[in-house]
């Protein structure tokens, strides 16, 4: 599985792009968990056979919470998120869903060994492979997007095996299988190449830029800074 502080990096930087005006250390947090919540899941799988990257990188859970904010937020005539924390809890809600499903669920979709989307449905996990690269001979060269005579096709879900016949290791879990090994030699891996420290450097450089242009405007306000 990806490393959960990449996931968590991902989901840093789509709190302070996707936050707005609800922008401030709380909300931050929030985004992030959710961000890393779905890794959780290879803490149930010292329980559940084949649990990580399955039983909470299946789309069942996003899927739920997004229609019941939907459906919260407007079909209902009067919304208890809006009624509770305003429109900041709104914009909050949504942005902690995207950062589940982007951080959390694509960093192994796209970047790990696979996430279970079917999950108990169907057993196997799946990845997406693909590249974009211009060349002088050939021009333009993708292969995220399927292009025939029927038309656009869709990304290349690649399946890389069951959740259970083929468990993915995590650090608490290093064999992926039931039951707890104090023998086991654990890695909690914080990046695993170059491209994702680039990604946690700017998370974290991002960040710092925000907390301090919001807290430099809150005194300029004469307001009091989170």
């Amino acid at each position: 599985m990806a490393p959960t502080l990449v996931a968590a990096a991902v989901g840093a930087l789509l709190a302070a792009a996707l936050l707005g005006a609800a922008f401030d250390r709380r909300a931050v947090a929030v985004v992030v968990a959710a961000a890393v919540l779905p890794s959780l899941d290879a803490a149930a799988s010292l329980v559940v056979p084949g649990a990580t990257n399955a039983l909470l990188h299946a789309v069942w859970l996003p899927l739920l919470a997004g229609v019941l904010l939907y459906w919260d937020t407007t079909l209902r005539p009067g919304s208890s998120l809006r009624d509770r924390w305003g429109p900041r809890g709104v914009r909050v809600g949504w942005a902690a869903l995207a950062s589940f499903v982007v951080a959390g669920i694509g960093s192994a979709l796209f970047a790990g060994e696979g996430a279970a989307l079917l999950y108990p449905l169907e057993d196997a996990r799946y990845v997406v492979r693909g590249r974009l690269v211009f060349s002088t001979q050939e021009g333009v060269v993708q292969t995220f997007l399927t292009l025939g005579a029927e038309g656009p096709g869709i990304l290349p879900l690649e399946r890389v095996g069951g959740a259970v016949a083929d468990p993915v290791a995590s650090w608490v879990n290093p064999d992926g299988r039931p039951g707890l090994d104090p023998g086991a030699d654990r890695e909690f891996r914080f990046v695993d190449g170059g491209w994702q420290l680039v990604v946690v450097a700017a998370a974290a450089a991002t960040l710092a830029v925000r907390f301090r242009s919001r807290d430099r405007d809150a005194e300029t306000d004469g307001g009091v800074s989170r």
